[in-house]
């Protein structure tokens, strides 16, 4: 069985919920924050978007140090520009995992901050856990918007938005 394959059409299917999902953000909302630990919906969704990324980052890099990194989100103003930068992420996440072997998977990857390592797994797992981020933060997405009465699509199977229970 190949992995790649796999890993290209479970990132396809999650794109599309991702779209919907980052489709629904007001322009006048990405300054909301609804608690002070939780990120406003901006960098949320900015981190969303750029998730896709780390496949790429995956393959062309063997760890991120944050200590020699520190992040620098991309610059978004309103929801055009989200989507943008998340239809650009995509598809150079995509790119790289289309030409990528599958020996490629198997070789370790370290997320670190200096001397502190937070993790060391295959890139096949970096993969699965940029993934399993994008599904996460949309999650918290969803909430963030259903506090401000903003219709949520469905993910899996529609949204209580989308059908009507009696």
């Amino acid at each position: 069985m190949q992995i790649i394959p796999m890993l290209l059409k479970e990132m396809e299917e999650e794109a599309q919920t991702t779209r919907k999902m980052l489709s629904r953000v007001p322009n006048d909302k990405y300054d909301c924050q609804p608690h002070e630990k939780s990120m406003t919906i901006k960098r949320l969704t900015t981190h969303i978007a750029e998730l896709p990324a780390w496949v790429t980052m995956t393959f062309t890099t063997d760890e991120l140090d944050f200590a020699d990194n520190p992040y620098e989100p991309t610059s978004i103003n309103n929801t055009s520009e989200l989507l943008e930068a998340f239809e650009k992420s995509l598809a150079d996440g995509k790119a790289h995992l289309a030409i990528a072997t599958e020996d490629d998977l198997l070789k370790n990857w370290t997320l670190r901050n200096g001397d502190q390592i937070y993790s060391v797994r295959t890139k096949a797992e970096v993969i699965r856990m940029s993934f399993c981020q994008t599904v996460h933060h949309r999650a918290q997405l969803g909430v963030f918007l259903r506090l401000l009465n903003i219709p949520i699509p469905g993910s899996y199977g529609p949204s209580a938005d989308e059908t009507s229970f009696t």
